[in-house]
C-alpha cells in the first residue's frame, strides 16, 4: 500500500475491539515513529504516556466524565492509548541534553557545527518565548507528531482515533503531568475497529482538489 492509498482509506475509528490487541512488534515500531518525529529545530518538546494496562487506560478514562463522556468507551476498548504531552518549557537543561545525544550520535562533525547547532535551536526558542507564543509553537510539532503516527499507524493496519475531546487538566492531575513539566495536548487511541465503527462503512469525504490546490 501506498502513501496515498493509506490517506485514502485510513478512517478515525469510532468503536473499538476490547478483544484486540496491537502486537508488541507493532506497537514497539509505533513508539519508534513518535520518537524520531521530525520537529523544528530539533527540539523534540514531547513527551509520550502510554497506556497499554486497563489500569493505566482507566486513570484517563476516569476524567472523561461529562460532555467528553462519549470518548469514554474509545479510550477504554483500544488496545493502547497514548497521551500526547508537551513540555511546558523548554529550559536549559532539556536543550542541553538534545544538543548532548546530537553530539553522541555523530551529528556534528566539528565542535563549531555543535556550537551552530545549540545556537539556532536557543534563538528560535528564545524568540518564541519572547513573543510569548512559546506554547503554540511546542504544541505546532506535537501535531506534526500526531499526524506522523496516524499515517504510520494506518500503514500498520492499525485503526486510530486522535481525540481533542477531554478535561486538559483533569488529565494533567490524573498522571501527575504538572510536576513532570508536561501538560497534554491530543490523545490517540489505537487498536482495531469493532461491530460499532460506523465511520468504518461510510465513504471518505474531503474538498475537491480544485479548492486545496494552487498551482503557480
Amino acid at each position: 500500500m501506498n502513501v496515498a492509498q493509506i490517506a485514502t482509506t485510513r478512517h478515525t475509528c469510532k468503536a473499538f475491539d476490547p478483544t484486540r490487541k496491537i502486537p508488541a512488534a507493532v506497537m514497539n515500531d509505533l513508539r519508534t515513529v513518535l520518537r524520531f518525529a521530525p520537529a523544528s529545530v530539533n527540539s523534540q518538546p514531547w513527551h509520550f504516556v502510554v497506556g497499554a494496562s486497563d489500569e493505566g487506560k482507566a486513570k484517563i478514562v476516569a476524567t472523561l466524565a461529562g460532555g467528553f463522556a462519549y470518548n469514554a468507551p474509545k479510550a477504554q476498548n483500544c488496545s493502547h492509548l497514548v497521551v500526547l504531552c508537551a513540555r511546558t518549557d523548554l529550559g536549559e537543561a532539556h536543550l542541553a541534553a538534545v544538543l548532548a545525544q546530537e553530539d553522541a550520535d555523530g551529528r556534528f562533525a566539528t565542535p563549531e557545527a555543535k556550537a551552530g547547532q545549540n545556537t539556532s535551536r536557543s534563538f528560535y526558542v528564545g524568540l518564541h518565548r519572547d513573543n510569548q507564543d512559546l506554547d503554540v509553537w511546542i504544541d505546532r510539532q506535537i501535531y506534526i507528531a500526531l499526524g506522523t503516527l496516524l499515517q504510520a499507524a494506518g500503514a500498520l493496519g492499525v485503526d486510530a482515533c486522535p481525540m481533542e475531546g477531554f478535561d486538559v487538566a483533569a488529565v494533567n492531575a490524573a498522571l501527575g503531568l504538572g510536576e513532570k513539566g508536561l501538560r497534554a495536548v491530543v490523545m490517540v487511541a489505537l487498536g482495531y475497529r469493532g461491530e460499532g465503527d460506523f465511520n468504518a462503512k461510510l465513504p471518505k469525504s474531503r474538498l475537491p482538489e480544485a479548492a486545496v490546490f494552487t498551482d503557480i
